[in-house]
C-alpha cells in the first residue's frame, strides 16, 4: 500500500514569523516533523508543500522532498490544508504515481510520534480517515462566557451548573498533529465533516497548539519535560 506524508509549510505566518522555521530546541521545527516521517518507514514519499524556497530549501537539507512550488490560489491565510493535500494528490495523479493513502502531517508538530501514526495506517481499514485527537483537560459543558458589555459571566449550559465534572461525557478536539486518509476519501470527503473517521487518542502532555509566543514557549517547556522523562526512564 503506497503512502503519502504531505507536510503543508507555508511562508507566510503572521502571529509567530517564519513559524515554520523557527529554531525549536536547537534545529526548525518543520525538521523534527520531517525525520520522524523518514524515521518510520512508513512512507513512500514524504514532500513538503510550500511557497517558501526558503521553506524548500531548509526541507530538503533534513530529507524532505519539494517537487512542486505550492500555487499562490492555496497558500494565503484562507486556505484549508485538506485544498492542499488535494493539490498534492492532483499533482502525483497527473504524473501517474498513485498513492493508497495521503498522510497529513503539520508542521509545527514536534511531539507527534511513530507509534501513533502507525496506528492510525494499520487502524484505518473500514474508515475513510484517521485524527489525532485529544481529551479537552476541563469538561466543555461547565464552559463560561463573558459579556462585553455588562462585564459580568455567566455558564454557557446553564443547565450543567449543579451537575458534577465526572458525570459530564468526555469530549475531544483536534491535536494538530496529523490525519491519514485514504486517497480517494481526500478526494470527495473532509475529515471530521463527512466520512467516518477514526480517532487517534494522543495524551495531552503531547499536545500543544502553537500560535502565539506564549505557546511556542510552553511547547519548549513540554518538549523539555518529555525528553528529560524519557531519557530518565529509558524510553527511547
Amino acid at each position: 500500500m503506497r503512502n503519502l506524508a504531505v507536510i503543508p509549510a507555508r511562508g507566510g505566518s503572521k502571529r509567530i514569523s517564519k513559524k515554520n522555521i523557527k529554531l525549536f530546541h536547537g534545529k526548525p521545527i518543520i525538521s523534527w516533523v520531517i525525520e520522524m516521517s523518514l524515521e518510520t518507514g512508513f512512507f513512500d514519499q514524504v514532500i513538503v508543500s510550500t511557497d517558501s524556497e526558503e521553506i524548500a530549501q531548509i526541507s530538503r537539507s533534513f530529507g524532505a522532498q519539494t517537487p512542486f512550488v505550492r500555487p499562490k490560489p492555496i497558500s494565503d491565510d484562507n486556505t484549508s490544508v485538506f485544498e492542499v493535500v488535494r493539490h498534492a494528490i492532483n499533482y502525483f495523479n497527473e504524473k501517474n504515481q498513485i498513492f493508497d493513502l495521503v498522510t497529513l502531517i503539520y508542521p509545527t508538530a514536534p511531539f507527534v510520534e511513530k507509534t501513533d501514526i502507525k496506528r492510525a495506517i494499520n487502524s484505518i481499514n473500514d474508515y475513510d480517515f484517521s485524527i489525532s485527537v485529544t481529551l479537552f483537560p476541563y469538561p466543555i459543558q461547565r464552559a463560561l462566557k463573558v459579556d462585553d458589555d455588562t462585564d459580568t459571566v455567566s455558564m454557557v449550559e446553564k443547565h450543567n451548573f449543579l451537575k458534577r465534572s465526572q458525570d459530564l461525557p468526555s469530549r475531544y478536539h483536534d491535536a494538530g498533529q496529523f490525519v491519514v486518509g485514504k486517497t480517494k476519501s481526500w478526494q470527495e470527503k473532509t475529515p471530521l465533516i463527512e466520512g467516518k473517521t477514526l480517532p487517534i487518542i494522543v495524551p495531552r502532555i503531547r499536545v500543544q497548539d502553537i500560535d502565539e509566543d506564549e505557546d511556542w514557549q510552553e511547547a519548549e517547556a513540554k518538549f523539555s519535560f518529555i525528553r528529560d522523562y524519557n531519557i530518565k526512564n529509558k524510553r527511547f
